[in-house]
This record gives C-alpha cells, structure tokens and sequence, in this order.
C-alpha cells in the first residue's frame, strides 16, 4: 500500500491540517495520520471569473488557506510546523462554482431550481477537492515555504427529485455546511445514482491521490523535501533511517502543541485585555504615525520598560506592526479592539477583564460548592458583578454603559448570522423586544429590504444608543426605528417579534409563561423569532459551543437549554409551527409561529 510508507514518514513531523471540517479529519485520522487542527482564516473571497476553472479556483482557495495558517503559526509559536495541508472541496455544474449555501433557500436553488443545464437534480456534476501541502522550514528566524498543490475530480450523477424528497433533505439541516448543498456521506446519499472517481474526494479528501502526491514529494528516509528534517534540533539531519532514529529515543514523546496553548493561553488573553483597558489601542489606531514605547509609557503613564514589554508581545500576538519608527495596531486590530467603530469589542474586553475574569479566578471555590458568581446561562463576558445584575432598576450611568458596549459587541458578532438563516421576506414589520442598541435589528432590515424593524427597549437604554451609531449619522438605517419601553408589559403590535438570549435566567415555567404572552400578542400569521445559545452534537467543539461550556463552569442554574428543549417549549407555548437552525457559533435560531396565517 501507498499509505503506511507515506504516512510512517510523518510519524514525527508538526504536521498541522488547515481546515475545521470534521469529515477531512475523520478521513485522514482513520488513515493514521497524526496532526493537529488549526482551522485557516483565510476568508474564501476569491474571484471565480478569475480562476482557471474551477480545479484551478479550489487549488488556490487550498493554497491560501494553508499559507495562512503556516505564517500564523510561524508568527505565534516557538516551533515552525513542518507541513501544513490545506483543502477546499467544491461543486461544478454547467460552468458555474458552487459552495456551500447561505441558506435554506439557497440550497434549494443548488439542489433544484437553477436553469436547466446549472441544476443537480437528473444531472451529473462534477466535484473538485483542491489541496495544498506546504513543506514549512525557518531559516534565520525568517518562514521558508515549499507549496504542492494537485486537485481531483469525481463525477456524481443525481436522481430526478421530487419536492417532498427535496425539502426533507433541506429541513434536515444536513446540506448547510457542505460545498453544493449535500454531503454524499450522509442523508445526502439518498440524492445520488451514481458516482464516477474517488468518493472520499466528494466527502471532502482525496486520500488516494493526497499519499500518492505526497510519496513524490517526500524523498526516501525523510519527512520533507530535501532530506533535511526540520523536527531535529537545528533542522540537522543524522543522516541514520527513520527508524535507529526513533529507537534511540527514550521516554514518553513531547506534549502535543494545542497542550501547551491551552496552559499558556490565560498570559495571552490577560495582555490583550489589559491592553484594551489601558486604551492602547485607541492610540495605536486610526491612521496616526507609529508610536515608540517611550511615547506610548508617556501617554499611558506606565514605565517605558514595561510598555516596551506589552508592546513586544502584542506583536508577536499579530495584533500590532512593529517598524524602525515604532509601533502601529493592524487594521483588523484596530477595528475591533479600539474604542470606536460598528465593529468595535472593547466593551466585550472591558468586561471580560473584570467579573468574568473574577468568576472564573474562583472557579476551584465554585467547584467546591460556594455560590456561582454569575446568573445561569448567561455568557461570562456579559454578566455584571452581584452588585450590578439589576441593570433594570441600577441608575449608575457608568454601569449600564459597560453593559451596552459589551452587549453591542457580542450581537456584532451574531447579527449576520442570525439575521441568514431564514426567509423573512413575508414579514415586513418586526420588532426587536429588548434589542438594545440595534445590532441586530439593522442586519435584519438590511438582510429583508422589506422589513421595517422597531427596537424596543428601557428608556436608559434606548438614550444612550446614539453612541454606538457609525460616526457622522446619529440614525443611518431608515428600516430601523427605537422606542422606549417595557417590551415585558406591551410592544407594538408587529408580524414578527424578535427575542434574543432572554430565557437563560428564567426556569421552565416562567420561560413557558413568557413565551405563551407572546404568542397572545402574535396576530394572524405572525411569529417570534427565537435566538439563543445552545448545545447539540452537531455544534459541540465549536469556538461558540466550548464558550457555553465553560460559561456553565461558574454560572448557578440550569445549564443551557438544548435546541430540542427551546422547541419543546415554543410548542407547548401554543406556537403550531416551529422550524431550528443551529449555526456554526453555537447559536439556536427558531422561527416559531401559529394561527390561521401561519407560515
């Protein structure tokens, strides 16, 4: 076989894969391969007009994910990865690249409704997997890359299918996450007649093609072109096999690397943290002349040792530039670590580095029995300290705005994603209960262009929102409005009313009391659209599912409520109809309704 040879060659190389798809990991860890996952950044936003083809656009996309994550790591850890694979797997049909769809709609439109010679239903198409392996070695402290890439092609016939097979398929959630709407692995199976090539291609690896590509590569006896291994100290050869190597070596092998991050990882957050607290940031954004570490202490009022020592880590984090004339934050850090800004998570920072810091300081104290620090279900970095979790009835100004920012931080990073995950389009009036300062109400009229959305909110809430509007346009989304109110006692009458993170804190029957007053106040054909953290197989280890986990650590409560609980109680509040999307942050979003005019 090709395989063990190859493979064995690897043995003990960094070898680290690209990508966060649990099907490639699955493929190559059946096969033996040992490597560690560090999923790329690399945003999939390059132009297919400008591709050769589409084996040529998946190549690239592969590349670029693996260069990515190879120049990431040579930045951030003590050890340069000695290979790195990257993959992207797509579907090709008459000429034209599909992904993997946005949404239900748009999986319907792969899967059947495109013209004639663009659908898969009744037609055979062909599935590309790019992949990119990159030979990592440093010299002189500097990253030297040798990059393979190779594709392969695996032609799949549809069967004709009917509507009913269709829309079970699509409700089953299964084609989400999967390059032209379907995972032959799975459910998907039952779409296809027949399959022409490598069918581990189309589960998203060519394992074949990947060992055979990777024993030229690879000269005999080592691990990497050009004989040299770079996992012997100083990147020297001894010139003896593989083999009289490994058996030389005595005692347990090294601890895996994503060990080590993980026990080092709390320095890393506490310098960020810090950073964001003191507003350095602030000052190292916007366009200004980078600064020295003595004129960053002069405005900080902190010595200039020990600001040249925070500034030095933060770029060796990849958060700042470090330049002859000084130190400058990147633009990706400005944007979201400065005060200002749509995009802004300071305030998420501030609060972070304070109660949730603090709760989780006293974790060992919790765990052995004392009192929760924080409200059950609610994330860490949002809940306020004991004196401060009646944000309804606290006057402190300060407070609530801590709060707001955090907040607004938090929705930033869901709104997009919430707001896509269902057709809106027979609602066009909305109103978001509680939405604070608007975040997601703005997605949401900008995602529907004919949903006008209403935020109703305390009126201590809804007098500050003007600071977290883009600067120069106090209210630049005609589709949105604010009112100020208790949206517990009354709200406007709307088609579809919006409720985000409400029901943690609440026990089963006061969250069932809750949610059967909306559904009195839903009038013909209306909804609620439910948003809220939760944990099920297909999210679990997930960034958004392992935050929920650990949230639970120092929370009081009930843990967070499953998807399939949040639909068990929208049912039993009277809502007839109730559709559940998780997405790939560990969000559950529900669209629940009931009545005559029901979806």
């Amino acid at each position: 076989m090709v395989l063990l040879p190859v493979l064995g060659k690897l043995q003990h190389k960094r070898v680290v894969l690209a990508s966060a798809s649990p099907r490639r990991r699955e493929i190559l860890s059946n096969a033996g391969l040992r490597f560690e996952v560090v999923p790329s950044r690399f945003r999939e936003t390059l132009d297919k007009a400008a591709a050769p083809g589409p084996a040529g656009y998946a190549e690239d996309t592969a590349r670029h994910k693996a260069l990515e994550v190879a120049r990431r790591l040579h930045q951030k850890d003590l050890r340069t990865p000695d290979i790195v694979i990257g993959a992207d797997t797509i579907v090709a049909v008459g000429g034209l690249i599909l992904e993997k769809p946005v949404d239900k709609q748009d999986a319907y439109r792969m899967l059947s409704r495109r013209p004639p010679s663009c659908r898969l239903s009744g037609k055979e198409h062909s599935v590309f997997t790019g992949v990119a392996v990159v030979f990592c070695s440093c010299q002189d402290g500097r990253l030297v890359t040798d990059v393979r890439t190779f594709h392969e092609e695996t032609r799949v016939t549809f069967s004709e299918l009917s509507e009913e097979l269709l829309w079970e398929y699509i409700h089953s959630g299964e084609p989400m996450d999967k390059a032209g709407g379907y995972g032959i692995q799975a459910l998907g199976g039952m779409l296809v007649e027949s399959v022409r090539g490598d069918f581990l291609n189309v589960v998203g690896f060519p394992l074949n093609r990947f060992c055979k590509q990777l024993a030229w590569a690879l000269p005999a006896g080592d691990g990497e072109p050009g004989g040299q291994s770079s996992s012997e100290p100083g990147g020297q050869h001894s010139g003896e096999p593989s083999g009289q190597r490994d058996a030389q070596h005595d005692g347990p092998p090294p601890p895996p690397d994503h060990l080590l991050q993980l026990l080092d990882g709390f320095k890393a957050s506490k310098a960020v943290l810090t950073a964001c607290r003191l507003g350095l940031f602030d000052l190292l954004s916007g366009g200004a002349a980078p600064l020295s570490a003595t004129q960053v202490a002069d405005s900080l009022v902190v010595s200039p040792e020990a600001a040249a020592r925070l500034l030095d880590a933060l770029a060796a984090l990849g958060l700042l530039t470090r330049s002859d004339g000084g130190y400058s934050a990147r633009e990706a850090t400005g944007r979201h670590l400065a005060s200002r800004g749509p995009g802004s998570l300071r305030g998420l920072a501030l609060l972070l580095d304070g109660p949730a810091w603090d709760a989780f300081s006293r974790l060992e104290a919790t765990l052995r029995g004392a009192r929760p620090p924080l409200a059950p279900g609610i994330p860490s970095a949002l809940a306020l300290d004991p004196r401060e979790q009646d944000l309804v009835t606290h006057t402190d100004p300060e407070t609530r705005l801590r709060f707001l920012a955090a907040e607004h931080g938090r929705s930033w990073l869901t709104a997009r994603r919430v707001a896509a995950t269902f057709d809106l389009s027979r609602f066009s009036s909305a109103c978001h209960l509680g939405g604070g300062t608007g975040v997601l109400a703005r997605e949401l009229a900008r995602r529907h262009p004919g949903l006008r959305v209403t935020v109703l909110d305390l009126p201590g809430v809804v007098d500050r929102v003007p600071r977290f509007q883009p600067a120069g346009d106090p209210h630049p989304d005609p589709g949105v409005s604010f009112v100020a109110g208790d949206w517990l006692q009354a709200s406007p009458r709307v088609d579809l009313q919006v409720l985000s993170w409400a029901l943690p804190t609440l026990p089963p029957s006061p969250a069932l009391g809750l949610l059967g007053r909306l559904r009195e106040r839903c009038p013909p054909g209306g909804g609620l659209l439910l948003v809220e953290t939760a944990l099920d197989e297909d999210s679990w280890g997930s960034p958004g599912a392992v935050s929920s986990l650990l949230d639970q650590l120092v929370a009081s409560g009930d843990p967070t409520r499953s998807p399939r609980d949040l639909k068990a109680l929208l049912r039993a509040a009277g809502f007839e109809d109730v559709r559940l999307e998780t997405t790939d942050g560990g969000l559950a979003v529900l669209l629940a309704t009931g009545g005559t005019g029901g979806l």
